[in-house]
């Protein structure tokens, strides 16, 4: 078992309709991005996991329902799990419904290796509009962002920016918040602004194309940590960099 927090990754899709294969997408691509990898399991009505030998047939036929549920590698010293849930029309960006599909993963050297490919894969595989990759820790920092305060408005910790919350975003293309690793469509890429050749350097030499022609777009070279000032400025700079992340721009 790793020392470390897992590993997170959410990923923003449009919503599964009749019979739909990105379930299947992307699970095999998660498997075939860590070799060995096999998530044949499932939890039980009775919270207990049962083995899944007709796998893909039962993920198949769950998502004519609209259901994305969790699969998981049954290993307690290595846990992997990925699932996915609609989110209504009236909690989507644009008013438009969407799947949000969750993964998480140990953070070990296996995982920061191959991290970029994790998140490319879950991403492509579900057609993502965009997605984010982060370890647990800082996880709780960036949500802080986004959740209310019995005051009102959200009232982030380190100097992070608040964001508005999903349903007040304008279209599903644009992120509601960054990461350690972010992956945008092209679509999404387009709708923030990026790359700028000019402005974006810096980002573009920890960056790469996909082959959907998306972007997957790492701040920082070890796993973003906020207790690092250099991470932290990393993160900022990045919101300072797009404002359209998180419905910051002006209408």
């Amino acid at each position: 078992m790793t020392s470390r927090s897992p590993l997170i990754i959410n990923v923003y899709a449009p919503a599964l309709v009749g019979n739909d294969n990105r379930t299947l997408a992307a699970v095999h691509r998660l498997e075939r991005a860590l070799p060995g990898l096999r998530l044949e399991w499932r939890v039980t009505e009775r919270r207990r996991l049962a083995a899944l030998p007709q796998r893909d047939a039962w993920l198949a036929e769950e998502a004519t329902r609209g259901e994305f549920p969790m699969v998981c590698n049954n290993d307690e010293r290595y846990p992997v799990m990925i699932s996915g849930m609609q989110r209504s029309a009236y909690e989507g960006a644009g008013g438009l419904p969407q799947l949000q599909v969750h993964a998480k993963l140990p953070l070990d050297a296996a995982v920061i290796a191959a991290v970029a490919d994790v998140l490319e894969a879950v991403a492509e595989g579900a057609h993502a509009f965009w997605g984010q990759a982060t370890p647990d820790g800082a996880s709780g920092d960036i949500a802080e962002q986004i959740a209310p305060t019995l005051e009102g408005p959200p009232s982030p910790p380190r100097g992070l920016p608040a964001l508005k919350l999903f349903e007040h975003i304008r279209s599903p293309e644009i992120p509601y918040y960054l990461g350690w690793l972010n992956y945008w469509s092209a679509a999404a890429a387009q709708a923030i602004g990026f790359p700028d050749p000019a402005r974006d350097s810096e980002l573009l030499s920890r960056a790469r194309r996909t082959a959907s022609g998306g972007w997957v777009v790492q701040l920082t070279d070890a796993p973003l940590d906020l207790d690092n000032p250099a991470h932290l400025d990393a993160l900022l700079r990045a919101y300072e960099r797009f404002p359209e992340i998180g419905g910051r721009a002006a209408p």
